[in-house]
């Protein structure tokens, strides 16, 4: 077992990463004993690690309770938010109970939002279960919804007490969903460490056939990275939007898709080409490094084309109603190199559109 830690004082907690880790009540952390935990998963995942988590919680005491979403990025709003504090209050949950989030991102961001607000914040801890959700959403404590006008534009900064990441939940992951959160690992190695990007591109065929020992690397490191850049900059207020390199091009793409019709992690692709499309535009990397990124994404598994029914423009405006817009002005993150990012302000609307329509 592998262990990172998220350095922030006296909120700090450890990401516990491994093999057999749902099952064992040794994972969870000692503050779990003799609370009422309130289980918050899918339809999807209930099935296969419900059970699990269940009687590993009950080993330590706990009162378990659950509440089962239906799956999918379309479940994400405030609607199911409500239905799971009328859980909770039904319960009579007080402020000594523990949220629990089992699952990939959707039930990751909305238990940490619920548990945010739910008598005004109560612990909860999260159990990834989607590479995606393990090296990305449930690290960092952002939390929340989606709105018609924009992804996550509702949400709270709320750290979990301790993140669970079991490299067996990925065994019954789709394809489709394992190349998604692949996305993000990739987007660690190009905005951090170049030394992990030229590790990634070497064991790719590793990485593909789900090798444990690659597996536990790639989700490591990415842990790794992630947790320094929140320790440096919890509420993104400079480096912590280094993370978002790609993401205002693929939340326009979510949008106008209509959550759900693409995983986040293939948005997530097609917008880091953007961003790459639009650094080797302002001079910052070469068109090479542009065509071997597309050329790798597609060896995964990720899309490289833009849907013919986005248009340009429809991004455009839609981007410019994202949460990184600071006074009225779009702030962008590029590569300042391949390994580097940067925010960039005062791109022109030119340049963004240019970049958008060589992904096509």
């Amino acid at each position: 077992m592998l262990s990172v830690m998220v350095g922030l004082g006296e909120r700090q907690y450890s990401i516990e990463i491994g093999s057999d880790l749902l099952s064992s009540s040794k994972s969870y952390l000692p503050f779990v004993a003799n609370r009422a935990a309130l289980i918050i998963t899918d339809d999807n995942v209930a099935p296969l690690y419900l059970s699990q988590v269940d009687s590993a919680l009950e080993q330590h005491g706990c009162q378990v309770f659950h509440y089962v979403l239906n799956a999918g990025e379309q479940q994400k709003h405030l609607d199911s938010i409500a239905a799971i504090y009328q859980q909770a209050l039904s319960l009579k949950l007080d402020r000594q109970c523990l949220f629990v989030a089992l699952g990939g991102g959707v039930v990751g961001d909305m238990t940490g939002f619920a548990a945010a607000t739910y008598l005004r914040g109560v612990p909860f801890i999260q159990i990834p279960t989607t590479l995606l959700s393990q090296v990305d959403s449930s690290v960092g404590g952002k939390t929340g919804v989606n709105h018609t006008l924009g992804k996550n534009m509702i949400g709270a900064f709320y750290q979990p007490k301790q993140v669970i990441i079991d490299i067996e939940t990925l065994q019954t992951l789709p394809a489709r969903e394992y190349a998604a959160g692949l996305a993000e690992v990739i987007k660690y190695g190009l905005i951090a460490d170049l030394n992990f990007l030229q590790w990634l591109m070497v064991n790719t065929k590793a990485i593909i056939e789900m090798d444990d020992g690659v597996l536990m690397k790639i989700i490591e490191r990415s842990c790794e990275i992630k947790a320094e850049v929140v320790a440096a900059d919890e509420r993104e207020k400079g480096i912590r939007a280094h993370l978002n390199f790609g993401h205002t091009f693929c939340h326009a793409i979510e949008n106008i898709l209509g959550y759900g019709n693409w995983l986040h992690g293939e948005a997530v692709a097609v917008g880091m080409l953007m961003a790459m499309n639009l650094s080797v535009s302002l001079g910052q990397v070469p068109q090479s490094a542009v065509d071997a990124l597309a050329d790798w994404l597609e060896d995964v598994g990720l899309p490289t084309k833009l849907p013919e029914q986005v248009a340009t423009s429809d991004m455009i405006q839609l981007m410019a109603g994202d949460k990184k817009v600071e006074f009225g002005v779009l702030r962008l993150i590029t590569l300042k190199s391949l390994g580097e990012a940067e925010i960039r302000s005062n791109i022109s609307e030119d340049l963004i559109a240019k970049a958008i329509d060589t992904c096509r």
